[in-house]
C-alpha cells in the first residue's frame, strides 16, 4: 500500500508539472485519493527492523506534526526526537507498552505549558497536540514507516518517567511516546467504518 501511495503522489506530481492544463483535474483527483489512502490504511505498527531512519526523513515527519491546527495559532507544541538506542531503552524502562525494544527512533510529543497565559486556553494543550500527533502518524506511513501512538499522560507516573530520562524541564508535560521505524512484516488496518455512529442534522 505505501509502495501505490508513493506512486500515486509522483504520478500526481509528474501530471501537475508536465500536463496542459485540461489534465489538471485528473492530477488533482489522483492526490486526493493519494491523500485518503494514506488515512485509510495508516495502522498500529509495533515491530520493526534494524533500518535507521534519515535525519532529514525525522524532520520532515515531525515538520509534518508542526502543520496541525492549533487553537489560536498557539502552537503549544515541543517535540523530543530521540535515536540513541541508549535513550530509548531508557525510555522502555520507564513505559511498559513503549514498544521501543525494536524501534530505531521515537518522537516524544509534549505540551509546553509557559505558552499560555489563559487557564481556559491552557485546556485546549491535549487537542493541540493530538492533532500533531495524527499528523506525524500519517506523515511515517506516507513516507514508507510504521509507528504507534503510545499514551503517556495524564498517566502521573508515566509522565514522571517520562520527564525524568528526558530531563523535561518543569513546564514541559509529555503527551505521549511515538514508536517509530521500518516496519518488519506486514501490518493491517482494522475496518473501524461503522455507519450507526452517524448522525445528520440532530442525533
Amino acid at each position: 500500500m505505501k509502495t501505490k501511495f508513493s506512486v500515486l503522489l509522483c504520478l500526481a506530481a509528474l501530471l501537475s508539472s508536465c500536463a496542459g492544463t485540461q489534465e489538471q483535474p485528473q492530477a488533482e483527483s489522483n492526490d486526493s485519493q493519494a491523500v485518503i489512502e494514506n488515512i485509510m490504511t495508516r495502522t498500529s505498527v509495533r515491530r520493526f527492523t534494524s533500518q535507521p531512519i534519515a535525519a532529514d526523513t525525522l524532520e520532515t515527519i515531525v515538520k509534518a506534526g508542526m502543520a496541525a491546527p492549533t487553537a489560536m495559532n498557539i502552537q503549544p507544541w515541543s517535540f523530543v526526537v530521540v535515536t540513541e538506542r541508549a535513550v530509548l531503552d531508557s525510555l522502555e524502562s520507564v513505559h511498559p507498552y513503549s514498544n521501543l525494544a525494536t524501534a530505531t527512533a521515537a518522537i516524544i510529543v509534549c505540551g509546553d505549558m509557559q505558552k499560555y497565559n489563559d487557564d481556559t486556553l491552557r485546556q485546549y494543550w491535549v487537542q493541540d497536540c493530538s492533532a500533531a500527533t495524527e499528523n506525524i502518524l500519517l506523515a511515517a506511513h506516507g513516507l514508507g514507516l510504521g509507528a504507534v501512538w503510545c499514551g503517556v499522560y495524564p498517566s502521573a507516573e508515566r509522565v514522571s518517567g517520562v520527564r525524568h530520562v528526558l530531563e523535561l524541564p518543569g513546564n514541559i508535560v509529555p503527551l505521549n511516546l511515538i514508536a517509530m521505524g521500518y516496519p518488519d512484516g506486514e501490518f493491517a488496518p482494522k475496518d473501524k467504518w461503522n455507519p450507526e455512529v452517524i448522525h445528520y442534522q440532530k442525533w
